[in-house]
């Protein structure tokens, strides 16, 4: 797609822009379509403020007959690009840098280069910030856009200045020497450049390396040094080294790390353990000149993590993981037998290396340990955890657990394995096949403590069909209660003019359908067994939408749109059927008078209701309305309806659907033959802009939707009550307080129940019956089956929807001793399912934001530690419960792990 750029041309100083909105809006989306086609690094994007490109879009989404209308002249064109809501106040007006922290699609937008230059044509204004496209990931490739390039402060050990450097993560280290040399003005040869992390020389950078400056663990905002021959002073004086320190080992240690008191087998597994530890370690920690060892009776394990820069949701998945027993056992010893360089599925083993290298330093050292090269790797592999915006801290404890999974994978070849047909087997049998299965394909000491398996049963609707399945998990992320149903208002109108409309208020599944809706709806308002409801969205007092699909899913539905449901008598099978829409229609002048319809002022709520596809009369029409509007008429209302003609009937009639039929003995209108009408009724279209006036005779062929208007003047109004067809309620209310209420605490077992329960899969998730052979909204069910040493709750608090982000900040009530699972495990084999809690990750705030920390216990002196960051205090457990926990984390009682620790605790106090 080419667009010519003769189409707008500057003449005389004066930008030629597009003569209508439509035409910018087409040619903005066919230009980044175009750059989505032809991604590759280096291509440009400029950043714009979302507070203009919103008003932008406000501009040109107006259709064609809204821009003509008086409501919408107000959205005017917008004035000159305006950046200066997203840039620093005090950055260099050639040079304008990002406030921090800003959120893309909140903040700001980005556009590619050709839209850039189009949006300036025609609005001038700025200035450009201009970010490139990079390609992250080792395996898994994926494009971005840096907004944030690195910036590192340089000093200059000569006079100790400093100076910021910005520069892409992506460019290399010679590059970046280049670039000191030549704003320093200081010859190559002659320049020492080292890495100045916390003003500590962690490592003389080579000018010849060309390894990126994330790949080299260089920070957001750390310091660099510059050290000239013949010109270092004292304070930067050289290390002991002199040399480049390896920040992550390329092999995890063979030396015979052992835990005091325990003896260390020939492969450098020990058979007891304690984790206050005494290892040689020969590399550098992060940060540190040397590592404080500990020396003999000091705790190991109470080495705070420093912040990087919004890491502290790293650093808190990291703090649990560093204090389960198992693993932490598992690292501090020789595991180098265990990785696998050759799975695909992995990271050529690194991601546990740099794992195995950070247990180290954190059980090893007084300090906190800046996990830079740990960070590295992440990046490396996950590049959705580059950058230093927030995350979530579940998401990097998913990814980790399943990358070191894959590192330490024994086994090398994976066999082919052709699953059985359950074949009405005892659950036990299948499960265990299964489970014997996947351990002969996973087998690492992830899979060993951490995964369980649960079982899953599918119920097709429609023909009954049973499907059973035992799957493996590695955590549950169990739902709160307050966050499965949804309170929904809806208007329920009566066909038939029996009663006036009303509203019910029914609580349904947030994730249901519209099946759930009508079925929660019916029982409020007693259906009838041969009555059905038609649900449809009501705006500016016309039918916008209908929902007639059951499985339509009510997240579509959004709380503060007005639903309605029409309650219909069933037509008789076979028979044709056909929708009557009525709507209502006050006056400025005449219908007939009017332009094209546009002087014509709708009010009130449409009436729907099913006719048959026979030809309908004026007559017809009119007794549906009249049955329809009975129920408002007003007891004092004067005996007659005024029409325009000063002829009216009285509008006691009502319309008798039981058969589909129009016709009923009720049907009567007062002197019908006169041929008068009791309303003045215009058939129009669907955009309500042409109308034909509607006699007693004429004769109407029912299409899919038939619409008629009403035309109400004084004498309707003195009749009806037309306040029941005005005032729709929202679907759902928000109450706005000054001060937000603390909501019911919920326990740990009824999310877990909430997890267990059985519940419809979503439209999007339809399960292929094998008996149909048709994809079906299948019943589903968990049950837990095989529970593992190590048990880890996601408890889900951020929920996401399509026009919906929010956190629940609901208490949840968890046990830290006696956690008794038993009643939920089907599997009857005599284990214990008696858990303890060990450690917790907790959010502090809200959603996009907040902050991390984390609960650890450590087990060998039976005490809690708050880590918070780099700092590390002790804490009561009674303040372990609080309504910021998010992920926590429990080990087995009785387990070989715990028994361990038991003899690990009494070898200590021999």
């Amino acid at each position: 797609m080419t667009i010519p750029n003769s189409d707008f041309m500057i003449e005389n100083g004066v930008c030629d822009f597009p003569t209508t909105p439509e035409d910018e809006k087409r040619i903005v989306s066919e230009l980044i379509t175009e750059s989505e086609d032809s991604l590759k690094e280096g291509n440009l994007y400029f950043v714009i403020s979302k507070r203009w490109y919103a008003s932008w879009q406000k501009y040109v989404e107006q259709s064609t007959d809204e821009c003509i209308s008086e409501e919408s002249s107000e959205v005017s064109r917008p004035g000159p690009i305006d950046n200066h809501d997203i840039i620093e106040s005090e950055s260099d007006a050639n040079d304008p840098q990002l406030r921090r922290l800003l959120v893309e699609g909140v903040d700001y937008v980005l556009v590619p280069q050709e839209v850039w230059k189009r949006l300036v044509e025609w609005y001038s204004g700025g200035p450009p910030i201009e970010r490139k496209l990079i390609c992250q990931g080792f395996y898994s490739r994926s494009y971005s856009v840096e907004v944030y390039p690195l910036c590192l402060m340089l000093t200059d050990g000569r006079d100790e200045s400093r100076t910021t450097i910005r520069l892409g993560k992506q460019t290399s280290i010679r590059e970046l020497c280049e670039k000191v040399c030549t704003m320093t003005g200081v010859a190559q040869e002659k320049a020492h450049i080292w890495d100045y992390f916390h003003k500590r020389k962690n490592g003389l950078l080579d000018p010849s390396s060309n390894k990126s400056l994330e790949e080299s663990s260089l920070q957001m905002d750390q310091d660099i040094l510059l050290e000239v021959d013949g010109s270092s002073s004292s304070q930067y004086a050289m290390s002991s080294a002199g040399n480049e320190l390896a920040l992550v080992p390329l092999e995890p240690s063979r030396s015979r790390v052992t835990i005091a008191g325990g003896p260390t087998l020939s492969n450098g597994h020990s058979t007891t353990s304690k984790f206050s530890l005494f290892p040689r370690i020969t590399s550098e920690d992060d940060g540190c000149n040397s590592l404080s060892i500990l020396g003999k009776g000091e705790k190991g394990g109470l080495a705070g993590l420093s912040n990087l820069g919004n890491t502290c949701f790293m650093n808190s998945a990291l703090q649990c993981l560093a204090h389960t027993p198992p693993i932490v056992e598992y690292f501090l010893q020789d595991y180098s037998d265990d990785i696998n360089r050759d799975n695909p599925l992995g990271m050529c083993g690194e991601l546990a290396i740099a794992f195995g290298d950070l247990l180290k330093k954190l059980w090893s050292s007084r300090n906190a340990v800046a996990p830079r090269s740990f960070k590295t790797k992440l990046a490396r592999f996950a590049p959705q955890f580059s950058g230093y915006n927030q995350h979530d801290s579940q998401e990097l404890l998913a990814f980790l657990l399943d990358g070191l999974h894959e590192d330490l994978n024994k086994v090398k070849r994976k066999p082919y394995i052709e699953l059985k047909d359950s074949d009405s087997r005892p659950d036990d049998e299948v499960a265990e096949e299964l489970w014997n299965y996947h351990k002969a394909r996973n087998d690492s000491v992830i899979v060993n403590v951490c995964q369980g398996q649960y079982k899953s049963t599918l119920v097709c609707p429609v023909c009954g069909k049973i499907s059973i399945t035992f799957d493996p998990f590695m955590y549950l992320s169990v739902p709160l209660p307050s966050t499965l149903t949804r309170s929904m208002t809806i208007t329920v109108f009566y066909c038939d003019g029996s009663r006036l409309p009303m509203p019910y208020t029914v609580t349904v599944p947030k994730h249901g359908s519209c099946r759930d809706l009508i079925t929660a709806l019916g029982t409020a308002c007693c259906l009838a067994d041969d009555e059905s409801l038609l649900l449809a969205e009501v705006y500016d007092h016309k039918i916008f939408r209908y929902f007639e699909n059951p499985l339509d899913s009510l997240s579509a539905i959004k709380d503060d749109e007005h639903i309605v449901a029409y309650r219909l008598n069933q037509m008789p099978k076979g028979s044709g059927k056909a929708k009557l829409e009525i709507l209502h229609g006050g006056l400025e002048r005449d219908v007939l008078e009017s332009v094209r319809g546009r002087d014509v002022k709708h009010f009130g709520t449409p009436l729907v209701t099913y006719v048959n596809t026979d030809p309908l009369s004026g007559t017809d029409i009119d007794a549906v309305i009249s049955g329809f509007l009975s129920p408002l008429h007003r007891v004092h209302a004067s005996s007659k309806i005024h029409n325009g003609s000063d002829n009216g009937h009285l509008a006691d009639a009502t319309a008798d659907e039981t058969s589909g039929s129009l016709s009923s003995p009720d049907t009567e209108i007062d002197d019908a033959s006169d041929g008068q009408l009791s309303f003045r009724i215009f058939l129009t279209d669907e955009r309500g802009l042409n109308f034909k006036p509607l006699q007693s005779e004429s004769s109407v062929s029912p299409g899919t939707i038939t619409r008629v208007l009403v035309e109400w003047n004084e004498g309707e109004h003195e009749t009806y009550d037309s306040s029941y067809l005005s005032d729709l309620p929202e679907v759902h209310k928000t109450s706005f307080s000054a001060k937000k209420t603390r909501q019911e605490a919920i326990s740990l077992f009824s999310c877990l129940e909430a997890f267990l329960a059985e519940e419809p899969l979503g439209p999007d998730d339809m399960w292929f019956c094998p008996s149909c052979k048709e994809h079906r909204q299948a019943n589903k069910k968990l049950d837990l089956w095989k529970l593992p040493d190590i048990l880890v709750f996601h408890l889900k608090r951020f929920t996401y929807s399509r026009y919906l982000k929010n956190k629940i900040d609901t208490f949840v009530n968890f046990p830290i001793q006696d956690l008794d699972l038993s009643k939920y495990v089907k599997n009857k084999n005599g284990q214990s399912y008696l858990y303890e809690l060990y450690a917790v990750s907790n959010h502090y705030g809200g959603l996009g934001g907040g902050h991390y920390t984390a609960y650890a216990k450590l087990i060998d002196d039976n005490k809690w530690y708050h880590f918070d960051d780099s700092h590390v205090s002790s804490v009561n457990e009674s303040e372990i419960k609080n309504s910021a926990a998010y992920v926590l984390f429990y080990r087995r009682v009785g387990s070989e792990t715990e028994t361990q620790t038991a003899e690990m605790s009494r070898s200590d106090m021999d």
